[in-house]
């Protein structure tokens, strides 16, 4: 491969394989929901990757004003709760199916920024794969889903939707300072859930060494990486690689989870990823922003 190829692809490998840490993290955080349960492992998740990113970006080298505080504040209540949001989803549906559906946000946020007509075609094919995901009717009892673990992903995507959108308002912070303190305030809102459902369990040496790992997995490996591929990827680019998550979080979960889904289900995942794809792709690049990374999540 000559070095102009390798410059050309190793951003796009760079994003694939934060995505792909991403699942392996997720997967391996779901086998410490017997011992700690789902809220206690998300408090392992963010609490740890929140001191990694503060010892990473020493935060307090930059000052802030009591606007950019609050507004940091409110990006990390919407960042903890996504993350809360989305483990306590992996409790009771499977992981394909939890970020498919948690993927709605984002793709939501941006087609409602852009009015043109082919976003509707993006939309109608988001809503087809919901709608074979999601438990209606003739759908409910074949599926079998639980309707708590989809209000969760749900839950989630809504706070993802915000955390893109509140997001967009730190634009004049340091993005190291922007992230590290973001995560740091959504430890505050995660880790209190975790106590309460795990209490003392949380300080067994080693759950908190797998801790470490899945936060080092899951969050500092993805982070670097996608951040890494953000300053060399168009923003269509970008967002088409980001849209394999779906389906690489579901054969994660199929590989190292036993979670084997339907035909209707890999469908809907399909659906989801095309509506991503195609949004990204007929995204103006003069109005472009970057997408949002899904290493948060």
């Amino acid at each position: 491969m000559s070095k102009n190829s390798w410059n050309h692809w190793w951003p796009v490998l760079a994003v694939l394989g934060s995505v792909t840490a991403l699942g392996v993290g997720t997967s391996l955080a779901k086998q410490l929901f017997p011992l700690v349960g789902a809220q206690g492992t998300s408090a392992l998740r963010v609490g740890f990757a929140a001191l990694m990113l503060v010892c990473i970006w020493r935060p307090w080298r930059w000052s802030l004003n009591r606007q950019q505080a609050l507004a940091l504040l409110s990006f990390g209540v919407a960042l903890g709760g996504m993350n809360l949001m989305f483990y306590m989803a992996l409790r009771d549906i499977p992981f394909g199916i939890a970020v498919a559906i948690e993927f709605s946000g984002p793709l939501a946020v941006a087609i409602y920024y852009s009015r043109r007509a082919v976003d509707f075609v993006w939309l109608a094919l988001a809503i087809v794969g919901l709608a074979l995901i999601l438990p209606f009717g003739a759908n409910a009892a074949s599926l079998q889903l639980s309707p708590v673990g989809i209000a969760c992903a749900v839950g989630a995507a809504i706070c993802w939707a915000l955390y893109i959108v509140l997001g967009r308002r730190l634009g004049n912070i340091p993005s190291g300072q922007a992230v590290s303190l973001g995560l740091l305030c959504a430890a505050f809102v995660v880790v209190p859930f975790g106590v309460a459902e795990a209490g003392a369990k949380l300080l067994t040496p080693s759950i908190l060494l797998f801790g470490i790992m899945v936060a080092a997995i899951s969050s500092a490996l993805p982070y670097t990486l996608e951040m890494m591929a953000l300053r060399r990827l168009p923003p269509a680019t970008f967002g088409i690689a980001l849209a394999t998550e779906p389906a690489i979080a579901a054969f994660m979960g199929m590989m190292l989870l036993s979670e084997n889904l339907t035909l209707m289900q890999w469908a809907a995942i399909a659906c989801i990823m095309a509506a991503a794809m195609g949004s990204a792709i007929s995204r103006p690049s003069s109005k472009a922003a970057k997408p949002e990374s899904s290493a948060a999540a």
